[in-house]
């Protein structure tokens, strides 16, 4: 990933998806014990943490609470300080996930109040997800500065509704992720800028009764995604807004398309209007790695035909027969 990173021309916050523990783990997973997760993600930081002119920053990576022993949670954290890097990890997903940790961990709700309890909680960590949060954990969050990754099309498809208002009411820094492939077919951030404006919309409707368009309003997603979203990797001061001493990192619009037309408010149609296909260039420390729709640092032709070739693999290796639903010309 660090290789593509470089070659591609992006900028990039790289974590290792670490587990020392659960069940129904394959075997080569299973088989790593604490100290070889802790062993394994210091090598990577000291091998790839600078990278590619400064642009690859890796990160300490936690699966979930559930695959996390308290000695990894507290090394993993002492690491993470030691290095002054951050900490990505997914946190209070579904109602199990709360379940287990209040049974397993003995504490009142869930997975915040356990981590805040152990002292995880800071501002370098990004907790993916944070849809099964109360208030009071809600308040946790704030207090401790940590930084949550909104991935409103997987919550859609499988985890809920994240209450993102209230997090921001009480000052936690949100910004707008993805999250991976398996939950999220369409991989886009301006999409999801989209569908966060809308879900949370619906959400006052459903839980209180009214309508109200205010909610999450356009400033506040478009905010997400830029500032937000650098200050949750920990850049705040290098990338996410157009500044003198910040990083050339820029992304062109061309709203000269009947997706955008007319232009009355450039925020709300940047937020409700735009489409991936309005995305015209993009640089990246300085440097143009797109132009006019065409990636420059890499044959994306050559790319595509190599994903299908090692897509199919996957399959074939694992011995999965996706079904005909219908003929394809």
């Amino acid at each position: 990933m660090a290789h593509a990173v470089e070659k591609l021309g992006i900028r990039a916050c790289l974590a290792r998806s670490t587990m020392d523990t659960g069940e129904g783990l394959p075997a080569s997973w299973a088989s790593e014990s604490t100290d070889s997760c802790v062993k394994i993600q210091e090598e990577l930081f000291k091998k790839y943490h600078g990278s590619a002119c400064g642009r690859v920053h890796v990160w300490f990576g936690l699966r979930q609470i559930l695959n996390a022993t308290d000695d990894l949670l507290l090394r993993t954290k002492e690491l993470a300080n030691k290095y002054k890097t951050g900490i990505h990890m997914h946190v209070a997903e579904i109602p199990y996930e709360n379940k287990y940790v209040s049974e397993q961990r003995h504490v009142e709700h869930g997975t915040v109040t356990y981590l805040s309890k152990i002292g995880l909680l800071g501002s370098n960590l990004l907790a993916a997800h944070s849809v099964w949060v109360n208030p009071n954990e809600v308040d946790l969050m704030a207090k401790s500065s940590v930084k949550v990754s909104h991935c409103p099309a997987s919550n859609l498809r499988m985890l809920g509704f994240a209450p993102i208002q209230e997090m921001l009411s009480a000052g936690v820094c949100v910004s707008i992720g993805t999250d991976g492939a398996p939950s999220n077919n369409r991989m886009s951030i301006v999409d999801e800028m989209y569908l966060a404006s809308l879900i949370h919309k619906g959400k006052v409707v459903f839980t209180k009764g009214t309508t109200d368009p205010s909610a999450l309003p356009a400033e506040c997603i478009l905010k997400m995604a830029t500032v937000g979203g650098a200050k949750a990797v920990l850049q705040e001061h290098q990338i996410g807004s157009l500044e003198v001493g910040k990083k050339a990192d820029l992304v062109v619009i061309n709203p000269n398309t009947w997706t955008m037309m007319p232009i009355h408010d450039p925020i709300a149609s940047l937020v409700y209007s735009m489409r991936t296909e309005n995305v015209d260039s993009v640089m990246c420390d300085g440097q143009w790695i797109m132009r006019e729709k065409r990636i420059l640092t890499v044959n994306e032709d050559e790319i595509m035909k190599l994903a299908v070739e090692a897509a199919n693999g996957i399959l074939k290796r694992a011995n999965i027969c996706i079904p005909r639903r219908m003929n394809v010309l």
